[in-house]
């Protein structure tokens, strides 16, 4: 049996751990193009009074490539 593939494919669930306003409603996990990210949600309302949920994307290797940098910089 061969492993699945999870190449542009992702999944966002509830976040158990929310504490505050500003913490993510959802969250979870993104693979573009062969690269992971952390995906969070928000859920709002628009003017309108209409549900949506706002983004936010970021790279998982972000926390590693800003801690190299501050230390390739000292």
């Amino acid at each position: 049996m061969s492993e699945y593939d999870n190449t542009n494919r992702g999944a966002i669930f509830v976040n158990d751990k929310k504490e505050g306003e500003n913490d993510p409603d959802r969250n979870g996990s993104l693979n573009v193009g062969g690269k992971d990210y952390w995906i969070s949600g928000w859920i709002k309302k628009s003017k309108e009074g209409k549900p949506y949920m706002s983004l936010s994307v970021k790279p998982k290797d972000a926390k590693k490539s800003e801690n190299k940098s501050r230390q390739d910089s000292d």
